[in-house]
């Protein structure tokens, strides 16, 4: 692997998961080593397995999954490297004003004093990019850096981007939103199988398009799927009545009507309500108000019981939640239903069946990384995420599933994956299936949405149906105007 990076210039740098994008950028930033060839950064060789000599050399990381200290405070965090340890007394004043001056510069608004353990998924990945952006990196790599960002928040990071090339920054954009990409990149640089495969110029007389780097990127054409709205709408699913909750990231007051062949998608900036939302439904989150039914009765708080009834359950955080990282994968992909009589009898697990169906789950989905042995863990994040789908959507009796709650389910997947999920999730839907999409991927939300509402502070507005939405309202709804505010903005 031999690549350029030069200073003034966004690289946008694709390619499908388990590429080798990760990996190509710990080696830059010093958390792996390669067994050979070498880096300069600025004319200088940086010492490889340093991420401290990375940082002082300038390279500033937004990381895939995250580099954080979960019983800090978000200030701690991005403080955490920046001082000598020998200091007696840190800073805080000064660190927290050029924090709050860096975050409402960026529009990455936060509270600098909260548990990074309290925090969303999303709000979790505001602190890593606040933590490059509070160094003053010269090279900047980001790692889908819009995806918890109103279209309005990215526009505004694209703007202050443009303005940090313009003084010299070089900047590393990953970002499996192809129109992103060309939005922001001067040259486009594409990985598949560990090898770079493509470079090109991205500029107004040699413009590249979606589709030239999709097939760079898969090795064939890729068909998107094409907004088909529901045919047979059926009766209710699952019905929310005033739900609330008192918890971190609350409900209050959500009324929602899930109904099957239909698929509901909400759209938010993360940390507004989605995980609370998801949970409830999932039945690892109790009620301090109003009531659940699902299949016309009270939902049972019990996990296992819910993935019997026809539950599919599809967590944003797939490394805390998803999957047991030291765990093998055929373990992982039966974790759900180790009740259910096809995987346990009289206490004992039925290991050939488990496996054979984890089998079934890897080829049917494309789940790429170590075998059936392997830990979870050493999986990359996407291909982690299509473990989990196939656990979800790929039931071992071939039972379709009732209720589907797809929490960013295609957070982190390359474009061939994506339309793979998507039309999963349609089949399911045309299959009966009742289907709530939390997603903070707009085009996502109008493509698959036949109705679309919008959650903001815990509320949750009245879906509408998808076409009378466009990406400028859904937007403002997101930043919190309601319905009027929106109409006039």
């Amino acid at each position: 692997m031999s690549l350029a990076l030069e200073s003034g210039e966004v690289l946008g740098l694709l390619g499908e998961n388990g590429a080798g994008k990760s990996t190509l950028m710990s080696i830059l930033f010093g958390h792996y080593v390669a067994d050979s060839g070498h880096i300069s950064v600025f004319g200088q060789p940086l010492p490889p397995g340093q991420p401290r000599a990375a940082l002082q050399a300038g390279v500033g990381m937004v990381h895939q999954h995250f580099a954080l200290a979960d019983n800090l405070s978000v200030l701690d965090n991005v403080m955490l490297g920046t001082e000598a340890w020998w200091r007696p007394v840190s800073d805080t004043t000064a660190a927290r004003a050029k924090l709050q001056e860096v975050a409402q510069r960026f529009g990455l608004h936060i509270d600098v004093d909260a548990r990074v353990a309290g925090l969303s998924v999303g709000e979790r990945q505001r602190v890593e990019i606040l933590k490059a952006l509070y160094r003053g990196a010269r090279i900047l790599i980001l790692d889908e850096p819009t995806a918890v960002l109103t279209p309005q928040e990215s526009e505004a990071l694209f703007d202050t981007l443009s303005h940090m090339v313009a003084q010299g920054l070089a900047i590393i954009f990953i970002s499996h939103k192809l129109g992103e990409v060309l939005r922001v990149s001067h040259r486009v640089a594409v990985l598949r199988h560990g090898k770079l495969v493509a470079e090109a110029p991205n500029t107004p007389e040699q413009a590249l398009t979606q589709s030239q780097l999709a097939q760079w990127m898969v090795g064939h054409a890729v068909d998107a799927p094409v907004r088909r709205p529901a045919q047979d709408v059926g009766a209710p699913v699952c019905v929310m009545d005033h739900a609330s909750t008192v918890s971190a990231d609350p409900l209050r007051d959500v009324s929602l009507q899930l109904h099957a062949g239909e698929i509901v998608a909400v759209a938010g900036v993360s940390g507004n309500g989605q995980v609370a939302l998801a949970e409830v439904l999932c039945g690892t989150r109790a009620l301090s108000g109003g009531s659940v039914q699902f299949l016309g009765q009270p939902l049972r708080a019990q996990p296992a019981i819910l993935v019997a009834q026809g539950l599919a359950r599809i967590p944003e955080d797939r490394h805390g939640v998803g999957v047991v990282g030291d765990l093998p994968l055929w373990e992982n992909a039966v974790s759900e239903r180790l009740h259910s009589r096809i995987f346990s009898r009289w206490g004992w697990i039925r290991r050939n069946a488990a496996r054979a169906y984890a089998a079934r789950v890897v080829q049917a989905f494309d789940v790429r990384g170590g075998g059936l042995f392997s830990p979870a863990r050493a999986l990359s994040g996407g291909n982690m995420q299509k473990l989990i789908l196939g656990r979800a959507l790929l039931a071992p009796d071939g039972t379709p599933p009732r209720l589907i709650v797809a929490h960013q389910p295609t957070w982190g997947l390359d474009i061939g994956a994506v339309a793979t999920v998507q039309q999963h999730l349609i089949a399911s839907r045309d299959a009966g299936a009742a289907v709530l999409l939390i997603s903070d991927d707009l085009d996502e939300v109008l493509t698959l949405g036949d109705r679309v509402a919008v959650m903001h502070g815990g509320h949750l507005g009245t879906p509408r149906p998808a076409t009378e939405w466009s990406r400028a309202e859904i937007g403002l709804a997101m930043a919190g105007l309601d319905a009027q505010e929106v109409a006039s903005a």
